[in-house]
């Protein structure tokens, strides 16, 4: 995992890393991924992913099903 210290939008140093569910959607279909680990900014609400989590995000998106199936 990346070691995060600053929110890379706002710059704010309160970014966490968490753990927990995380909701996608993509063209109307939602799709999650349990207990997902990455940062976020509870200032700004933005989100940091490392590869892991990015691969874990990729392997339930709806979006490359055409290209898993390849």
């Amino acid at each position: 995992m990346i070691n995060v210290t600053k929110c890379p939008t706002c710059g704010s140093g309160r970014i966490k890393k968490v753990r927990r569910r995380w909701i996608g959607k993509y063209r109307g279909r939602t799709y999650t991924i349990p207990s997902l680990e990455f940062h976020e900014c509870p200032a700004y609400g933005e989100k940091v992913y490392d590869r892991d989590a990015m691969r874990k995000i990729e392997a339930r998106s709806p979006a490359l099903v055409k290209a898993r199936a390849s």
